[in-house]
Parts: structure tokens; sequence; C-alpha cells
């Protein structure tokens, strides 16, 4: 199935997104994304995900990406016994 495609209509918005998404040879909508995703972490002051497990694993000394140890150990609830 085909992703959705992101339709920007501003002529100025696309000039934006177009030089950078150039630049680093990824999609405009990579751009779009990634620059949603940084306005929504200044705005709410809450880090990303991805960014909260690299600090805490670095202030920890950890010698492992906390997030993938998360992974791999999880083990779904199967529920309560009824």
């Amino acid at each position: 199935m085909a992703e959705p495609q992101l339709s920007v209509r501003s002529s100025r918005a696309r000039d934006l997104a177009h030089r950078p998404a150039r630049r680093e040879n990824c999609s405009i909508a990579d751009i779009v994304v990634r620059a949603l995703e940084a306005y929504e972490t200044r705005q709410t002051g809450r880090e990303s995900a991805a960014d909260f497990y690299r600090r805490i694993s670095v202030e920890a000394g950890l010698d492992f990406v906390l997030s993938d140890k998360i992974r791999e150990d999880y083990q779904p609830h199967q529920g309560p016994e009824l």
C-alpha cells in the first residue's frame, strides 16, 4: 500500500523545505516531518523518546543502547486470569 503523500501548497514553504532536502538527499516530506517534530519538542518542552534514551544511556554510563535493551527484554502481559 502506498504511503500518504504530503501536499505543500505554499510556495515559500516548498522552497524552504526543498533546499535542505536537496542538500541532505532526502524527500521534502522527511524534512517537514523532522521540522514538525523539532517544533513540537520546543513547544512542549519535552524531548523525543530516542533523545531521552540516548541521554539516559550517556548519563548512566551504559555501554548498550537502552531502547534496544527494552525492546529485547519486552514480553507482553497476557492479561489477568479471570
